[in-house]
């Protein structure tokens, strides 16, 4: 299982200084949309690791990323999600194909 550490007090930082230089806290380049990505991208991490846990003894592993760009309410961003070798994985936060988050993701994610 890979996991990648995210420093959350530099991405705190970044966006603290954004907005003191004025930048908006929502939008394209909001202070705020990358957080939500990497979120985003996290909870996809988790979603694979799970779904291949349960594959035991299938031969199944990861392949690589997709990178989709979605529109959310915070902005657009490229997402790189994540992709299994056998295309058994049908993440559940962000489906296949689906590239508009609706104002419902924060149901999903809790």
């Amino acid at each position: 299982m890979r996991q990648e550490t995210v420093n959350y007090e530099l991405i705190q930082e970044q966006a603290i200084a954004d907005l003191k230089s004025g930048k908006s806290l929502l939008g394209k380049s909001g202070a705020l949309t990358p957080l939500v990505k990497k979120i985003i991208e996290a909870s996809l991490e988790g979603e694979l690791d799970a779904h291949l846990a349960n594959e035991v003894g299938a031969g199944n592993r990861r392949n690589g990323k997709l990178t989709k760009r979605i529109k959310s309410d915070v902005g657009s961003f490229d997402l790189e999600a994540p992709r299994d070798r056998s295309g058994s994985f049908e993440p559940k936060l962000v489906k296949k194909r689906q590239t508009v988050l609706n104002s419902g993701l924060d149901e999903k994610i809790t």
